[in-house]
């Protein structure tokens, strides 16, 4: 009778389990040093009094929060951050699956206006921002120079020198860069979808319509729900195109968290209350992950 060896867990860790782990070992260190130990010590500094270094100096408790949340301007710009997040995302997640499904049918030229798609977001974000600025430009912009052409506006507006006008110009600024990422995962959500379904559906006799509402949707639920969820965390960190466009001005009336966060910490050098404006973003987000991850992995729906 032939006696079959079976290899014991120790011999295993001992070889390529250990070996394994000691191959890991760089990636984690590094992990450690520049992601871990930055977010425990932002999370420590929001209760210290800190100096101009980043240094702690004493602990305050709640008075970095206190002193925050005390602002009106604080209350306001956390208000701007959550409408610039929600209008960006839906125009994002309306805009590119329209352009999915445009992409998703049968045309000459296909290969081409995919490729083109893509160009937005595979452009860096900075460079993309500054061609932007140039564009609201007043003097020689593009913008106002179709329009004067066009005899649209006779004067136009400086967009980025009033409130209303320059937030609205960032906010399409980042529906720009952010339509192609959407586009695209949505178009492999949509080739995703067996085509018997829909045939399925025209036997029965549903019209285009009703196809998208019984088969799209349902079947492309999970990829709108990580898309969008991956839209927010991004656009409410959105800090290259405001600062770029208009550094959150006139006055701050453009800022948003991250770069209300980046002024007090590297401008004003309030490294306290930048902690804890830190500590309260990444609550909000933290939030609505959990929010999106508990309804994703139970099977509901978000949007």
């Amino acid at each position: 009778m032939e006696v079959i060896k079976v290899a014991r867990p120790g011999k295993f860790w001992k070889t390529e389990s250990a070996l394994a782990y000691f191959l890991l070992l760089p990636a984690l260190v590094f992990l450690i040093l520049f992601m871990f130990y930055p977010i425990v010590y932002v999370f420590f500094m929001s209760f210290f009094k800190v100096n101009k270094l980043a240094e702690l100096v004493s602990f305050s408790g709640l008075d970095n929060y206190r002193y925050m949340f005390a602002k009106p301007e604080f209350w306001q710009i956390i208000v701007r951050s959550c409408v610039w997040t929600a209008l960006a995302v839906a125009a994002k997640t309306v805009i590119g699956l329209i352009i999915a499904l445009l992409l998703n049918v049968d045309f000459r030229g296909r290969k081409i206006a995919r490729t083109l798609t893509i160009i937005p977001w595979a452009s860096s974000v900075p460079i993309s921002a500054m061609i932007w600025q140039w564009t609201y430009n007043s003097d020689f912009g593009l913008l106002n120079y179709t329009l004067q052409k066009l005899g649209i506006m006779s004067n136009p507006p400086i967009w980025l020198a009033y409130p209303r006008s320059a937030f609205f110009a960032c906010l399409w600024v980042d529906i720009w860069c952010g339509i192609p990422f959407m586009a695209l995962v949505f178009l492999a959500g949509l080739q995703a979808i067996p085509q018997e379904l829909y045939e399925a559906a025209e036997v029965d006799g549903a019209g285009s319509l009703a196809k998208f509402r019984s088969v799209t949707l349902p079947l492309l639920s999970g990829v709108l729900t990580i898309a969008t969820l991956l839209s927010i965390l991004w656009t409410f960190n959105d800090f290259n195109v405001i600062y770029i466009l208009t550094t959150g001005g006139p006055g701050t009336s453009t800022d948003i968290l991250i770069t209300y966060i980046y002024k007090y910490a590297f401008q004003y050098l309030r490294f306290g209350p930048a902690a804890a404006m830190a500590v309260i973003t990444f609550a909000i987000l933290l939030t609505v992950s959990i929010i999106y991850a508990r309804n994703y992995f139970r099977g509901g729906e978000v949007l």
